[in-house]
């Protein structure tokens, strides 16, 4: 954990779903050099955690955000959700896709400028799909479409990028390039990332957050079967092959949160 003031700040932070608590009494600082690995079992409120860093859920208590990452008033992030299916017929090209990425800085209805393509051409080269410029999105492979969704988080050069579960319908070989990626991009912005698969993102991040109802930093990237106990964080550590992947347990607290 760094030294610096933190960039985000969570005090007693409540979501709830109707009748069904979700989080609560959440305390989480998330600091400029922070990478982040959210875990927890299914329905435990990682996605709620990450919805109210956003502000597209309600919550009670605080989140505060220090001035270096506001921009137009707001905290600057870079959202990459799960990766959804594209309709094949969807009409709409990579860059036009990535150039959404600049909808904050621009407005709906502005026209992008010379220098907007450029940058999605920046962001193409970094992410290794250059030649997919003018591919239908519809057209790419769930690796393609997750580079894609990456080039359109970073475009506006956030100060915090949010990745929801990455590597889900990937194969290996992206997994590994996208973690490569990560690792360069954490050396200019903040990333948390939600996993299923601690075993895996250990290798990766430099802490690791605990979510089930209540919230556990870990700062670290190693983490014991016991401690994930002693944090009330039912996950189990299981080899496989040379890296260790997870199992992660039910929490039938919250049937309202996301599968996650």
């Amino acid at each position: 954990m760094s030294d610096h003031k933190p960039i985000i700040k969570l005090r007693d932070v409540g979501v709830s779903y109707e009748s069904i608590v979700a989080l609560e009494h959440v305390d989480l600082d998330i600091y400029a050099d922070d990478f982040v690995g959210i875990i927890g079992p299914n329905g435990g409120g990682k996605s709620s955690l990450v919805k109210a860093i956003m502000g597209t859920t309600p919550h009670s208590g605080r989140i505060d955000f220090d001035n270096s990452i506001i921009y137009g008033g707001k905290p600057h992030i870079g959202y990459m959700p799960q990766i959804t299916a594209f309709d094949k017929a969807f009409p709409i090209s990579v860059e036009e896709v990535i150039m959404s990425g600049l909808q904050r800085e621009h407005g709906m209805l502005q026209r992008y400028t010379t220098n907007d393509r450029k940058r999605v051409g920046e962001v193409l080269e970094l992410t290794s799909i250059s030649n997919l410029r003018k591919r239908a999105i519809g057209e790419l492979s769930g690796g393609q479409q997750q580079r894609v969704m990456l080039s359109r988080a970073i475009i506006s050069n956030p100060k915090i990028l949010i990745l929801d579960e990455p590597t889900n319908f990937v194969d290996n070989r992206f997994e590994n390039e996208l973690y490569n990626l990560l690792h360069h991009l954490s050396e200019r912005m903040a990333i948390i990332m939600i996993s299923h698969d601690i075993g895996t993102i250990s290798s990766v991040v430099r802490s690791i957050v605990c979510v089930n109802r209540h919230v556990h930093r870990h700062d670290s990237n190693v983490i014991t079967e016991e401690q994930l106990l002693n944090y009330n964080c039912p996950i189990q550590l299981i080899s496989h092959g040379n890296i260790p992947h997870t199992i992660l347990g039910e929490h039938h607290h919250c049937p309202h949160c996301d599968k996650k």
